[in-house]
């Protein structure tokens, strides 16, 4: 196969023909050997795509990242561009280094071309026959395998933090592996919540205490403490000696991660590992946290770890985020049981780039995630949700006040907790509280596990509490219960439940509910943050239940005393419970999620997956909606994003509009009394480039046709020019510090000197590139719609400085006050 300068050169210079094949640097950097100098620290890209010559070689191998200089003739029978024979190969060109951003045009160029190359030669054999077919399916079955593995490893981490959680409570003797549910029907008795049966002991029963009585209680407290401290301080150990990116949520992670940014090590196995084991533990020592969030990173460990089973995704990082993406589907549908519900998670949520294929894929992986979670049955039950529950009764009108007055009140509760959550973690940052993040985690737990015993509601296990509070009585919840202890009468199971006066049990039960609202508002805005695993949803959903239940029981007493009300007439006047305070619960928690998240569509098919109440879709759309506005009138931001920013990641928000009237030639560097550092196309030394690379740091250089003139030939990646000069030092004979530099399709005849290094073929040859006039509103859509890393600005074709994806962000920031150096990362 031979290659043609002449008509690379034409495909080129017509604009209707060039190719998207862009790439940035990974590091900035700038030359004492080149005129002017742009501080291009901000180009915080790397990789650069292969002209379009070595594209279209790039097809005979579309698994290997072989990149060649400029040649002549080339062969292709190993897998590598091969050059001509006074050239060499060299491998290595066109990754990414860690904390930059990825290129998605050049990345999804380069697959176009290698799947135009799979069809053409899938005629010539049967095994190009079925390496097609393979690479046709390859994405079907990496997703299926992520919804296996993601299902099975979600059932395993259930089933031992059920385990381990009632390990604080006491301990099957027969069979030490079972939780207290497991072990009552080993015995055959009847078992409900909060009751001991004859297989289950207590742990002042394991010492020859009797069960009540105050000895019994302070045993009880003893252990209930000391086992969370264990669980806690074991969670925090293992983050902090193996995986240190295994603590938190790990989706704001996950959503920078989706939008193009490369952090290595946070999706690989010993993260997976270790999240989930910490998982288990820290849910395990009764921390105000959930592992519903954690499940979303651990799935997406599973999808970056099998994706490199398949050089398609694992050698393409745009490729591989449509599996990340079909991963985060994977790991709500695990998390909830609610597989809809984690597809419009992902798309609403956390991907930034979501095509309709990968929209199939995620439902198949979610579908695939909940079968295998279902046949594991980890809850023991026929199903597959957390918090299954069934109400007889139909809501009536009336009832959409309070239901948006949850709305509001979640609104209010979730802007209150980001911004007290945002200022704590801050403080945690900037203080030595930082420095000792093993110590802060003990404290914190101690300090839970002592308020938490006390009070049942918080004492129990958070999704026990939020099933509860869900239940209608005589339906799921215990009628033993202090919820249900009503002044009414059980003479016919199937008959229907009757309204009713409060007892003082549920006067006791509204008490001890409020105290737990307090001490879960205050205690998670402590935990979350804190160096071990830990997710938001179960804790929101528990507040909002809490918030929820008390509005449901004062409706319902409401009801009871004045049945004849206009609002209240034709329901409630028949003697039947026409308010169900179940589903004010179910609201309440659907409405602080929903505040603190700031999630609408994926969030109601959630709760209505999560709960089987499919009939209460319009008083949970309220709610959100409700939420969400009055959260919005206060900052837009929901947790997630708001922790994005506070790490500094950079992360374009493709929901927020640009509405100021700036000029690119505002936003481009090099500003006032600034250096733009550029490389020559064939004027400059081995020895030049060199120093460049020594004295700066930025991520790419600009390639002119000369000083003078400025005319914009391409754009050269700092990585990709390093390892050429590198490999054709060590295998090219006569390659000296003299030798010239050549980006140019020739080398001039008869040529005088040592031998030139000739690199077109790293060489961007069309670079996006923008007019100093184009207004930035333009810019920024350019960035966030094809993912660009940075855009070279010019005026009059001349090549004028640079627009990075992370000037876009100083810029934003700029203008809404903020500081501009919060973007962290380089």
């Amino acid at each position: 196969m031979e290659t043609r300068p002449l008509r690379s050169h034409e495909i080129i210079n017509n604009p209707l023909m060039r190719p998207p094949n862009y790439q940035a640097l990974d590091q900035p950097s700038h030359s004492a050997a080149s005129a002017n100098g742009v501080r291009q620290s901000d180009l915080d890209e790397d990789s650069l795509l292969d002209s379009p010559i070595e594209r279209m070689e790039a097809a005979n191998q579309a698994n290997q990242s072989y990149v060649s200089f400029a040649g002549g003739s080339a062969g292709n029978t190993s897998g590598t561009f091969q050059v001509e024979s006074d050239e060499q190969e060299f491998t290595g060109i066109g990754q990414y280094d860690d904390f930059h951003t990825i290129d998605w045009q050049r990345d999804v160029a380069r697959d176009r071309m290698r799947h135009r190359h799979i069809i053409k030669k899938k005629q010539e054999s049967v095994w190009d026959w079925i390496k097609s077919g393979h690479d046709a399916w390859s994405g079907w079955l990496c997703v299926f395998m992520v919804g296996v593995i993601g299902g099975a490893a979600a059932g395993m981490i259930d089933i031992g933090t059920s385990w381990m959680s009632d390990l604080r409570f006491g301990i099957c003797p027969e069979e030490f592996w079972f939780n207290k549910e497991q072990c009552c029907w080993s015995s055959e008795e009847t078992y409900s919540a909060g009751n001991n049966c004859s297989n289950w002991y207590s742990w002042p029963e394991v010492f020859g205490h009797s069960p009540d009585g105050a000895g019994a209680y302070i045993i009880s407290y003893i252990f209930y403490v000391l086992w969370s401290l264990l669980f806690a301080s074991l969670a925090a150990s293992l983050v902090m000696m193996f995986a240190p990116y295994a603590c938190g949520s790990g989706i704001p992670e996950i959503k920078t991660i989706l939008s193009g940014f490369i952090i290595r090590g946070y999706l690989g196995k010993w993260t997976l590992l270790i999240k989930s084991l910490g998982m288990i533990l820290a849910v395990s020592a009764g921390l105000s946290l959930g592992k519903e969030g954690p499940l979303v990173h651990v799935a997406c460990c599973i999808g970056n770890i099998l994706s490199y089973l398949f050089p398609k995704y694992g050698k393409n990082e745009a490729k591989k985020r449509e599996i990340l993406s079909a991963a985060a589907a994977v790991g709500v549908s695990v998390a909830f049981g609610a597989p809809i519900g984690g597809v419009l998670f992902s798309l609403e949520e956390a991907s930034y780039y979501f095509p309709l294929k990968t929209l199939w894929r995620s439902f198949f992986a979610a579908l695939v995630a909940a079968f295998v979670l279902r046949s594991i049955n980890p809850f023991g039950n026929e199903h597959s949700v957390l918090f299954y529950v069934e109400y007889n009764k139909p809501w009536i009108f009336i009832e959409l006040v309070p239901f948006i007055l949850l709305g509001v009140i979640g609104g209010v509760i979730g802007m209150l907790f980001i911004k007290f959550n945002i200022k704590w973690c801050r403080f945690r940052k900037q203080s030595l509280l930082g420095q000792y993040p093993r110590l802060e985690v003990v404290i914190v737990t101690l300090i839970t596990a002592f308020i938490a015993y006390p009070n049942p509601y918080t004492q129990m296990n958070t999704s026990n509490l939020i099933y509860l509070l869900f239940s209608q009585c005589g339906c799921g919840a215990s009628n033993s219960d202090y919820l249900c202890d009503y002044q009414r009468n059980f003479t016919n199971v199937n008959s229907a439940i009757e309204i009713a006066a409060a007892g003082p049990g549920v006067l006791k039960a509204v008490w001890l509910l409020s105290l737990a609202l307090i001490f879960k508002c205050v205690v998670t805005v402590f935990t979350f943050g804190i160096k071990v695993p830990c997710g938001l949803f179960i804790p929101s959903l528990a507040m909002g239940s809490i918030i929820g239940r008390l509005v449901g029981i004062g409706m319902e007493q409401l009801a009871f005393n004045y049945p004849d009300w206009a609002v209240f007439a034709g329901e409630c006047s028949t003697g039947e419970n026409c308010i169900t305070p179940g589903l004010y619960a179910m609201v309440g928690a659907a409405a602080v999620l929903g505040g603190v998240t700031r999630m609408t569509v994926s969030l109601v098919v959630i709760m209505f997956e999560l709960t089987g109440g499919v009939r209460y879709i319009v008083p949970l759309m309220t709610a959100v909606m409700a939420s969400k506005w009055i959260g919005d009138a206060f900052g837009r931001e929901g947790i997630y994003d708001a922790h994005i920013i506070l790490n500094g990641y950079p992360f374009l928000e493709a929901k927020e509009e640009f509405s100021h009237t700036t000029l690119a030639h505002d936003v481009m560097k090099p500003g006032k009394n600034e250096s733009f550092y550029i490389i020559t196309q064939d004027s400059m030394t081995l020895d030049d480039v060199e120093q460049l690379l020594r004295e700066t740091d930025h991520n790419g250089f600009p390639v002119v046709v000369s000083r003078q003139s400025q005319y914009l030939v391409g754009f050269v990646a700092r990585r990709d020019l390093s390892i050429a000069i590198n490999q054709a030092k060590k295998t090219t004979e006569g390659i000296v510090g003299e030798s010239i530099v050549l980006f140019t399709a020739s080398v001039p005849s008869p040529w005088m000197g040592p031998p030139p290094l000739r690199l077109r073929k790293i060489l961007d040859l069309a670079p996006i590139t923008i007019t100093d006039q184009t207004p930035m509103e333009t810019v920024v859509d350019m960035f966030r719609k094809l993912g660009l890393r940075q855009t070279l600005v010019t005026h009059n074709g001349r090549l004028l400085g640079i627009i990075t994806k992370k000037d876009v962000l100083r810029h934003i920031k700029f203008l809404e006050n903020e500081d501009p150096e919060s973007v962290l990362f380089n």
